[in-house]
């Protein structure tokens, strides 16, 4: 019989945002947690208490090698290209860091006008994924006519938290800077997650005072609280729920809550939530492995500041990219981020 160790919304959510124990063990921390309701919110933390802050994105020359076209052709619309959605499209992979992770495939219309931007993060456990398998997708903005970058980051492997963060708000400083070259409206984009890449948007949404120009935030069985991740690991029979439990502590420099509490509050998005940051929307499966009681401890917090946040789910137990592709899912994202740009 499955023996679950399961911790209330709202005692999670006062364990996350408030202050930690350098040295309680994780029972304690929920028993304290629990006996904690009501009173004034928390005055949230917006800087990252363990680590320094990101180093700005360096600089680098619009890009110089040759275009390349994302997909062939199609032979029969090869007589009026018009009919291509991705006619005139080209896509550059270039850095935004020094590290071979830190790359980014920019999708850019060459008809000089300037677009909304949809940045789009893979999932993978914080340790795995690429951007390349993002590419459908990544297809499929282009096509609606958003200049579209596609992501990867250094892994938990590469590097402990909070680089990972730190890329994502590097990489969007870049697409800024260069915003001409790429056709894209430095002051309109979304930027779309799935699963650990979830909690990478989420986590760029709610840093600081609000990203210059972000206006919204999407995330796809998104990892919004790897606390939560590791008590519900914890226990179970869940393969998935144990191997994310795992990936959490790698994450956290291999270091668990007990020993490292500074580290594992710095990666809970509910902690920096503030008046500033913009609208979000999360899918999950009613019976995936990240289940919506993450989403659900963010829209509380979120709410608090008068900050909108609409959490959906779906029957099945689909995950991240398999979720993506139900039918209806795709639509609804994309009508909400259609929504949100200008």
């Amino acid at each position: 019989m499955r023996t679950a160790v399961t911790v209330s919304a709202l005692a999670l959510a006062a364990l996350v945002i408030g202050p930690v124990a350098p040295h309680a063990s994780l029972v304690a921390y929920a028993s304290s947690a629990a006996s904690h309701s009501g009173g004034t919110p928390l005055r949230p933390l917006k800087a990252d208490p363990t680590a320094a802050p990101a180093a700005p994105a360096p600089t680098i020359p619009a890009p110089t090698a040759t275009p390349k076209k994302p997909s062939a052709p199609d032979p029969e619309k090869e007589d009026d290209p018009d009919d291509d959605p991705l006619h005139g499209v080209v896509v550059d992979t270039v850095p935004y860091g020094p590290h071979t992770h830190q790359r980014m495939d920019v999708w850019r219309h060459m008809d000089g006008l300037r677009r909304p931007g949809v940045f789009l993060i893979h999932g993978g456990w914080w340790s795995s994924g690429d951007k390349k398998y993002m590419a459908e997708i990544t297809r499929s903005y282009a096509a609606q006519g958003y200049a579209v970058f596609n992501l990867n980051y250094r892994l938990s492997r590469d590097a402990p938290w909070p680089a990972q963060r730190n890329d994502v708000l590097d990489a969007v400083t870049t697409a800024r800077r260069h915003a001409a070259a790429w056709s894209f409206d430095p002051n309109d984009y979304v930027i779309v997650g799935f699963s650990a890449g979830g909690h990478l948007a989420a986590s760029a949404g709610t840093y600081g005072d609000g990203l210059p120009g972000l206006r919204g935030v999407v995330g796809v069985s998104p990892v919004i609280s790897p606390m939560l991740a590791y008590v519900d690991g914890a226990d179970t029979f869940d393969l998935n729920r144990r191997r994310l439990r795992e990936a959490a502590i790698q994450l956290a420099g291999g270091c668990e809550p007990a020993r490292c509490s500074k580290v594992w509050a710095s990666m809970e998005v509910a902690r920096y939530a503030s008046r500033g940051d913009v609208p979000m929307l999360t899918l999950h499966s009613h019976d995936e492995f990240v289940p919506v009681e993450h989403s659900l401890l963010l829209k509380e917090r979120l709410h608090r500041f008068g900050v909108s946040m609409t959490v959906a789910t779906e029957p099945g137990s689909g995950h991240s990219a398999p979720l993506y592709r139900l039918p209806g899912v795709a639509e609804r994202i994309q009508d909400w981020i259609a929504r949100k740009l200008l």
